[in-house]
């Protein structure tokens, strides 16, 4: 789940990290009580506001609430405005850059910080990686001490190390108890005062709600009026129907038995030409009401043009997938060509199964993937 802006910054208030002076606008009719000048910035679940137009600075309340309409009347990457945070504007002296992440690839936590703050950080890292400084982090027994009074000195903090330190500290233990994913702070400003945090993203682990219900409950209540339902209709029905789907842009539908068969499909519809409208697994286990629903979900995609069903069965028997097929097929209406490739546990029977409502199936997977992708352009 990824917070909305002002939502990372009231846990860092509450946490004693300086965010500056708040207040979200929902309509013009909260526009009073504010101090210009003023920086209203659009509240939505993406990256990039600044270079799509969403943070403005404005001078005076009757600038406020022209633009204030305006950007409550516009979308920023398919996400309507529907609240905009207005902020107090800060002199700033220095931009930092500070995070707190999962490195995947270690599967370890991870703290980056560099002295290119207020830039986009992917950017940063491909032109100049030797401006981003990566350390492992560990949970037990904790930060080392030196850590963080080595990056305010690799920063060019020194003057502000005790409170680097204490921010430090505290963006580490939000890390912690919400189970993030990323928390970030971009850019950490020096002020005439002291540090502050200018801008805050971050993503809390979906997995871990069993440990966080009241706090993400109380997350997703609050962002409820004010975002707006992003989802396509086949994610939706994915995630309500237990099924591991993931949307892509393409119109090769795709649903494989596990996800090395599925990588291996999507890896081969790109080779042969075509594009994958979606990566679908059922799991080692999946047997007949696991297809039924696979092809529910993928097929609610309207971009799908073909589906290629790739199964080996291993634990997975042929016959349920099967039958799980021919329900689909007995119950809906498929208007688009299915391509099945089948070997394994009880593969002749699965064949049988599908022989009689019609439907061949093929035997090497680079057959299945040519025709399927054939059929999606034809």
């Amino acid at each position: 789940m990824r917070l909305l802006e002002f939502q990372a910054k009231r846990l860092l208030r509450e946490q004693g990290i300086p965010v500056p002076n708040s207040k979200l606008l929902i309509s013009s009719e909260d526009l009073h009580d504010l101090s210009y000048p003023i920086v209203l910035k659009a509240q939505v679940p993406v990256g990039g506001r600044g270079k799509a137009g969403a943070i403005k600075t404005v001078f005076d309340a009757q600038e406020a609430a022209s633009t204030l309409r305006a950007l409550l009347n516009t979308t920023v990457k398919d996400h309507p405005v529907k609240a905009v945070l207005a902020e107090e504007k800060v002199a700033i002296e220095k931009e930092l850059y500070l995070s707190f992440l999962i490195d995947k690839h270690a599967n370890r936590p991870m703290v980056m910080a560099s002295a290119a703050g207020g830039m986009d950080i992917e950017e940063v890292a491909q032109r100049s990686p030797q401006r981003i400084i990566k350390k492992h982090v560990t949970l037990c027994p904790g930060l080392p001490n030196y850590l963080p009074r080595f990056l305010a000195k690799r920063l060019g903090a020194e003057p502000h190390t005790k409170a680097f330190v204490e921010l430090f500290s505290k963006l580490f233990y939000i890390f912690q108890d919400y189970d993030a994913t990323l928390v970030e702070i971009n850019p950490l400003v020096v002020t005439p005062t002291g540090l502050m945090a200018l801008d805050a993203k971050m993503l809390l682990d979906d997995k871990a709600r069993f440990r966080q219900g009241e706090r993400f409950d109380e997350f997703l209540k609050e962002q409820a009026p004010l975002v707006a339902e992003a989802k396509p209709e086949a994610e939706r029905l994915a995630e309500e129907k237990g099924i591991t789907y993931v949307q892509l842009d393409g119109t090769v539908g795709m649903i494989s038995d596990g996800a090395g068969t599925g990588m291996l499909a999507l890896d081969l519809i790109k080779a042969t030409g075509g594009e994958a409208a979606n990566f679908c697994e059922l799991g080692v286990f999946g047997g007949t009401e696991t297809m039924r629903d696979a092809m529910e979900v993928v097929l609610a995609n309207s971009q799908t043009k073909a589906l290629l069903i790739s199964l080996i069965g291993g634990l997975t028997r042929m016959d349920e997938v099967a039958e799980g097929i021919v329900a689909y097929l007995q119950q809906n209406e498929v208007c688009v060509p299915l391509v099945v490739r089948m070997c394994g546990t009880e593969e002749e029977r699965g064949k049988e199964m599908l022989r009689a409502v019609g439907i061949q199936t093929l035997d090497d997977l680079p057959t299945a993937v040519r025709t399927a992708v054939s059929r999606a352009k034809g």
